[in-house]
């Protein structure tokens, strides 16, 4: 059986827009992430992509992409790709995220998460990094990321 998450995302998959409305649900549990408007547009097991427009809310003193804005991409789908992933009684929290910035970020950015090695069920928690890639339109790598997440089992 897979997780709740990635069972919405697939049921709206069949929908009209339905990245959109999917993006829009995990904003309302989420608020902060409205602030990018992300668009999903993959979820499965192991990865997750998204993407931002290069809009004036996410834009710069300089004209590109804010890095926070690139930040919040990140954690989006690595999060996303998480939860989607868990087994199940598993939970997930944030611990930590390094950040390079590669190249100036403008247009479309597109955001990948995979995580760097499996993510299993444990009688304790451990530590899961995840991988985020932020390429431009010309695929280009502006951005990476490497998340720390802490799985641990649901307390009972």
């Amino acid at each position: 059986m897979s997780a709740p998450l990635l069972t919405l995302y697939r049921r709206m998959q069949r929908w009209p827009a339905g990245n959109w409305l999917f993006a829009r649900a995990v904003c309302v549990k989420a608020p902060y992430f409205a602030s990018i408007a992300p668009r999903i547009t993959l979820l499965e097991p192991g990865r997750c992509e998204g993407r931002i427009a290069h809009r004036r809310k996410v834009t710069n003193h300089i004209g590109t992409v804010h890095a926070i804005a690139l930040c919040n991409l990140a954690e989006l789908t690595a999060g996303l790709m998480v939860d989607a992933s868990l087994p199940k009684g598993m939970r997930w929290i944030p611990k930590g995220m390094e950040v390079q910035y590669l190249a100036k970020a403008t247009g479309t950015q597109h955001a990948v998460a995979t995580p760097e090695q499996p993510i299993v069920a444990a009688e304790a928690g451990y530590a899961l990094p995840v991988k985020v890639q932020v390429r431009d339109d010309a695929g280009t790598a502006v951005f990476e990321a490497r998340i720390a997440m802490w799985v641990s089992p649901v307390k009972r």
